[in-house]
């Protein structure tokens, strides 16, 4: 069980749970689907009404019940800060799944510079040039332009990089990577496919907040939690180690992480009856499944969360 703090003082008790109490079918749930992945998520108890209200100034604000007017606290700690930026890998893993149906549409392309570049401006900057020159490389070579997902990542030497998720309408094409090296020019590309992935969202946004326990100092690894990933190299099967979260305090606080052309989709978010979102999930297999208690003295909230994949 776990604590959090909410705004007044108020602590609220958070506890995971082995299974879902009975549900009230009476209840309508959220369902969001993004392309092969549909998520559910049952609450108990799902608040409807305006509670407080910004008062001008965006300094204060009016509790609805009561009448009180509270201050606004701003928290800039960096356990806040890697909150935001878990919600913004939510957000990220959405965003792919609802456009990546299709693993053989899309192409990975990581750009790396060969100097230590350490400003994320000129990255940005960067990107978009490369970005206008593929674009007129594909279109030369007769495919329509493609919707792109970028998300800029900082190195633990504080160098940056970006990760670029490329979607077609058809079939991805093959380029040689020494022409998106040429186009890119700052160093150096790799590009791959995503072959038997059928989660693109969450393979894709499993290590963006980890690090490489080898690029850290001692004393950033020794008490974290580490995360052990099986690799090949050279023909054999070794052991990985990442440090879960570790790249997070790199970002620069407010730091935009991703950005996507105007044509990317975003997840279609709707509340249904449970006998509609049951008949939606039925299209694919339960792959997760969590289960937590909120509760504040007389209060208590029970949510079930579900996710389903039509490709299993």
């Amino acid at each position: 069980m776990s604590e959090k703090l909410l705004k007044g003082g108020e602590r609220l008790n958070i506890e995971k749970l082995e299974s879902c109490p009975e549900k009230n079918p009476n209840l309508l749930v959220k369902v969001t689907e993004m392309g092969n992945i549909i998520e559910i998520q049952y609450m108990s108890k799902r608040n409807n009404k305006q509670t407080v209200q910004m008062l001008p100034g965006m300094k204060q604000y009016i509790v609805m019940d009561t009448g009180e007017i509270k201050d606004i606290e701003h928290h800039d700690t960096r356990a806040d800060q890697k909150k935001s930026l878990y919600r913004t890998f939510s957000t990220l893993r959405g965003i792919i799944n609802a456009n990546v149906t299709d693993v053989n549409n899309v192409r990975w392309i990581t750009l790396t510079y060969a100097e230590n570049m350490t400003n994320s401006k000129k990255l940005y900057d960067d990107f978009k040039k490369f970005n206008m020159k593929f674009q007129y490389y594909i279109k030369k070579k007769g495919y329509n332009k493609a919707e792109y997902i970028v998300i800029m990542e900082p190195q633990g030497r504080g160098a940056w990089h970006c990760h670029l998720l490329y979607i077609f309408d058809t079939l991805a094409p093959f380029i040689e990577n020494s022409i998106l090296a040429d186009i890119w020019s700052h160093g150096f590309v790799t590009i791959k496919k995503l072959d038997n992935v059928d989660n693109v969202g969450a393979y894709l946004t499993a290590y963006l907040g980890d690090m490489d326990m080898e690029e850290l100092p001692l004393d950033d690894v020794i008490g974290n939690e580490l995360k052990e990933v099986k690799i090949e190299e050279n023909g054999a099967r070794k052991s990985k180690y990442y440090v879960k979260g570790a790249r997070l305090k790199l970002y620069p606080a407010g730091f935009r992480m991703f950005r996507c052309s105007r044509g990317v989709k975003k997840p279609i978010v709707t509340m249904e009856t449970q006998k509609n979102a049951e008949k939606k999930a039925s299209e694919g297999s339960l792959t997760y499944e969590k289960n937590i208690r909120l509760s504040d003295g007389d209060f208590e909230c029970i949510i079930n969360t579900r996710y389903y994949n039509k490709l299993r």
